[in-house]
């Protein structure tokens, strides 16, 4: 778990100066990532997504962030992510797979909450 907690870290900070290469390179080849308003399929879909978009607005934080281990080579993490002057807190979850040229994400989902109250069930 400590290697992956590191792996996050220094993604997120990678994430954070907008270091496409870097941010990339977190990834593995057939990554699937689902976002926002967005979904990449593969290296080649999110480097194209990503050189297109603009950096995260300053003062990112993390809140509440979990990591859990499945064995020697299977992690997920999951943590909030928010920004100053926002109540919203978004979700960011990744699975992380040990493979030979080390962790990489394999799958990853970014989401916020809808606005307003949550429907009845």
């Amino acid at each position: 778990m400590a290697e992956v907690g590191a792996a996050f870290e220094a993604y997120e900070k990678a994430l954070v100066r907008n270091d496409v290469d870097a941010i990339i390179g977190f990834f593995a080849e057939d990554a699937v990532r689902y976002g926002l308003a967005d979904q990449q399929i593969g290296l080649a879909e999110q480097r194209r997504w990503r050189l297109a978009q603009p950096p995260l607005p300053p003062g990112r934080r993390l809140k509440d962030t979990s990591i859990q281990a499945y064995g020697g080579n299977v992690a997920v993490v999951n943590t909030l992510f928010g920004y100053p002057g926002s109540e919203v807190l978004g979700r960011q979850s990744q699975t992380w797979v040990r493979l030979p040229e080390g962790w990489r994400i394999v799958t990853a989902h970014v989401s916020e909450p809808r606005p307003g109250p949550l429907p009845q069930t």
